[in-house]
């Protein structure tokens, strides 16, 4: 994927004046919101499952419409490195000097001729209008040259063809991933037949799941048309719709979390324990989901602290838990904790991370890492880990989840807490018996096409002194 640099916002709904060339027809409004969702991501790292619902509640697409600008523009973003290498080869200059606008119009365009195969005619015309109303007149006789050449090479399988390449290459374009993410789920996988399905999980839209915390789930799941989770007791699974419209959501009884999550937490609360249990925490709470929970299962008389150093997460964290008893929310770096060694006699440690286990959820993020990203997390983690350690008392235990597969950030910074001669490692998959295929040696590994949820890790650990 060629990443171009960084652009001021643009596009017609921002005030700039369309070119008059853009009045010979309307502009299609699902393909607009699509691409002014591409050019949110490329000009100011915005991320796509925040932006694009924003944009559809502003400009109030009907439901077919709607679909189609989501389909459009998630379909575009997890494709990038694929569509970039078919444009590479049918433009005269590399990627990178285009107009970044022209790019994402490009890649646009290109998804709808080789994934969607939304007829030629209508691909080519409507973002060669697109192009003219937000880039120019000149700008579109590229686009309309380049889209042209696309469909003249036909869909997805046939440009595979051309592009060639080795086996790994391939399966890279075919999956729409980087290939350091495909060995990366190799290493993670152990298991070279569940390489393909993982990585095409990593593709499909993810359904959204809901936790009923204050709530009893099957009264959730009649009032969202949903079907409880097969694996959260908390979990129930909706086929569709706006989970913002339920009154439960609303009311803050339930939210949105994914099921994975939900097992990250239920981690925590389920790991056995020696000696009293009256002090959890939270270390790295922001946003609050996990802590939300936490909640709402934590026995009688259980203080909870939720701390994150970042204040305006602290405050998601305090919006979430405004009405709960006996909860202490603090804007705080837990490497610099404000409370007394061993206060606590359960930590959970969701720790920053890459967040290559969500990448259903977020598709840009597979091309907006890199390798180079991985080693300055894993610092961060192993320091935190660290911290998490010194927060909890002998016979305590630490719930060490990260979003990521990646067995450097997860693995790796276990392995090195584990070194310890006062750690412990606890084994994860004997507290979920009703959860098949979540071993990963000692440790649990949750996976899109195993389970339906992100790629969550989960350790437990536990101080002997």
């Amino acid at each position: 994927m060629t990443r171009p640099p960084k652009r001021p916002a643009s596009g017609p709904q921002r005030g700039k004046r369309p070119h008059p060339a853009a009045r010979r027809r309307p502009l299609d409004g699902a393909r607009l919101t699509a691409y002014d969702v591409l050019d949110g991501v490329t000009s100011r790292d915005a991320y796509a499952n925040l932006l694009l619902p924003q944009l559809l509640r502003e400009r109030g697409l009907d439901t077919r419409d709607a679909a189609f600008a989501t389909q459009l523009a998630y379909g575009t973003l997890r494709a990038t490195g694929t569509l970039d290498a078919i444009l590479a080869g049918l433009v005269s200059r590399p990627l990178a000097e285009l107009d970044p606008r022209v790019l994402d119009l490009l890649r646009l365009g290109t998804y709808q001729l080789i994934d969607l195969r939304v007829p030629s005619h209508a691909a080519v015309d409507t973002t060669v209008d697109l192009t003219r109303a937000i880039v120019g007149t000149g700008a579109s006789g590229l686009v309309n040259a380049v889209l042209r050449k696309v469909a003249a090479g036909g869909d997805r399988e046939a440009w595979l063809t051309v592009l060639g390449g080795d086996r790994e290459r391939q399966l890279a374009l075919s999956t729409d991933h980087p290939r350091w993410i495909v060995d990366a789920w190799r290493d993670a996988l152990g298991e070279e037949d569940e390489l393909e399905p993982a990585l095409l999980a990593d593709d499909a839209a993810p359904e959204v799941h809901l936790v009923a915390r204050r709530i009893p789930r099957n009264e959730l799941a009649a009032e969202a048309g949903g079907t409880p989770g097969p694996w959260s007791p908390f979990a129930v699974r909706l086929p569709g719709g706006d989970p913002g419209r339920l009154v439960s959501v609303r009311s803050s009884r339930a939210a949105v979390q994914d099921e994975g999550s939900q097992l990250a937490a239920l981690l925590l609360a389920r790991a056995p324990l020696e000696g009293p249990d009256t002090a959890w925490l939270d270390m790295c709470a922001g946003p609050g989901g996990k802590a939300g929970l936490l909640a709402a299962v934590r026995p009688e008389g259980v203080r909870l602290t939720a701390a994150d150093r970042a204040p305006h997460r602290a405050d998601l964290v305090k919006q979430t838990l405004w009405d709960e008893a006996d909860v202490e929310v603090l804007a705080a770096d837990g490497r610099e904790a404000p409370w007394q060694a061993g206060s606590f006699d359960r930590v959970l440690l969701d720790a920053p991370c890459t967040g290559l286990g969500a990448l259903r959820r977020r598709p840009e993020v597979r091309w907006r890492r890199t390798p180079e990203d991985v080693a300055p997390l894993v610092e961060l983690q192993v320091e935190l880990l660290a911290a998490a350690l010194a927060s909890v008392r002998p016979g305590g235990v630490v719930a060490y989840v990260t979003c990521s597969p990646h067995t450097e950030e997860t693995v790796g910074v276990v392995e090195v807490a584990a070194a310890r001669d006062d750690v412990e490692v606890l084994p994860v998959a004997p507290l979920f018996p009703e959860v098949p295929g979540i071993a990963r040696g000692e440790f649990g590994q949750l996976w899109p096409h195993r389970h339906g949820t992100d790629a969550m890790f989960m350790a437990l650990l536990r101080r002997t002194r």
